[in-house]
């Protein structure tokens, strides 16, 4: 897990994903089909992920967060997101990550999960 650390100014809070990568959109649909069993809506639209990098090698590392650090399921959750994105053609490791900076809030979620809890 990675501790809070002082940001320099103008850094950003959550790292760049590699959204140029050709596997970058078939690890999103990997993330999207792992849920937070206490909410009906997929970990990537809840905002969990923050940022999903990979190497020239097709490693895969993701740093997520939990919605509140008591969640019942901080220990599952990133194997079943390993789990998930392990299949994906051409990856060849998945490291999961989870840290608590920044913190978790509900402006991270997509309008789509918005739509579905009824916020929008």
């Amino acid at each position: 897990m990675s501790e809070p650390q002082e940001k320099l100014e103008g850094t950003p809070l959550i790292k760049p994903s590699s959204t140029e990568h050709p596997l970058y959109e078939q690890v999103v649909e990997a993330c999207r089909s792992v849920y937070d069993p206490e909410i009906p809506v997929n970990i990537y639209d809840l905002g969990l992920i923050y940022t999903i990098e990979i190497d020239a090698e097709n490693a895969v590392h993701i740093t997520m967060t939990l919605t509140a650090p008591g969640c019942p399921v901080a220990g599952d959750m990133p194997g079943w997101l390993q789990e998930a994105v392990e299949p994906v053609a051409g990856v060849k490791q998945v490291d999961v990550d989870i840290t608590w900076d920044p913190p978790w809030g509900m402006d991270m979620m997509s309008d789509e999960a918005r739509l579905e809890l009824g916020f929008m």
